[in-house]
């Protein structure tokens, strides 16, 4: 079983970086590294039909996140990495 490797995990903060939904930020409820795809809170809201069941006797529309694509998402609190200098040493001539 290999497991995938992505650049989000859960709570952190991103951006979204195209797409319908450019320029929205959030936080990540969910990464689904096998399919790709993260849930981002309040990006891509899809209405899902509730059937009447005896805790929910009115049934109706629920409010939930769709998935975005996995590239289409960039972390905003992202740790920037420092470039090592080169220092050039100098050749002694004897």
């Amino acid at each position: 079983m290999s497991r995938t490797k992505t650049h989000v995990k859960k709570g952190d903060n991103v951006v979204v970086i195209s797409g319908a939904a450019k320029g929205a930020q959030g936080v990540v409820l969910e990464v689904q590294p096998g399919k790709g795809r993260v849930l981002v809170e309040g990006v891509r809201m899809i209405k899902k039909a509730i059937k009447p069941t005896q805790q929910n006797q009115s049934g109706g529309f629920q409010d939930k996140e769709g998935p975005i694509h996995i590239s289409n998402v960039k972390r905003v609190d992202a740790p920037v990495k420092e470039k090592k200098k080169k220092v050039a040493k100098k050749k002694v001539k004897a």
